[in-house]
């Protein structure tokens, strides 16, 4: 790894670079909590050579909004299902989205080789 890499890791958010105990600490919750959102499957952090969890920015953010469902009395499955949930919206509004741009968009002008959508108006 050269100085350079390092460099890039730094504004990587999916770069697991904190510890257990590190990631705990910063959320103010315990390790156990974290166990707790990885067995059900809401983050999944990598493991470092020696084994230990490591997790990144991205998943301490989730972490957090995890963190703030449980504090006000919402179960912590059922806060990682919401969380889960919120996730795949989110996904399905930003691809509705990209379509409705597509649709948006004015068909190529027709000219004699095209019928105005692009579609060749020559038989075969």
């Amino acid at each position: 790894m050269t100085a350079d890499d390092s460099y890039d890791r730094i504004d990587d958010e999916d770069y697991p670079a904190y510890t257990m105990g590190r990631a705990a600490e910063m959320l103010g919750t315990t390790q156990g909590f974290l166990r707790a959102i990885g067995e059900a499957r809401l983050v999944t952090p990598l493991r470092s050579p020696g084994g230990h969890r490591r997790y990144s920015r991205y998943q301490l953010r989730i972490a957090a909004r995890a963190r703030e469902l449980v504090d006000q009395g919402t179960p912590i499955e059922a806060a990682c299902r919401i969380i889960i949930l919120e996730d795949q919206l989110e996904e399905a509004q930003r691809i509705n989205a990209e379509y409705r741009r597509a649709a948006e968009r004015p068909n190529p002008p027709a000219t004699p080789e095209t019928d105005g959508a692009g579609r060749s108006s020559q038989a075969s």
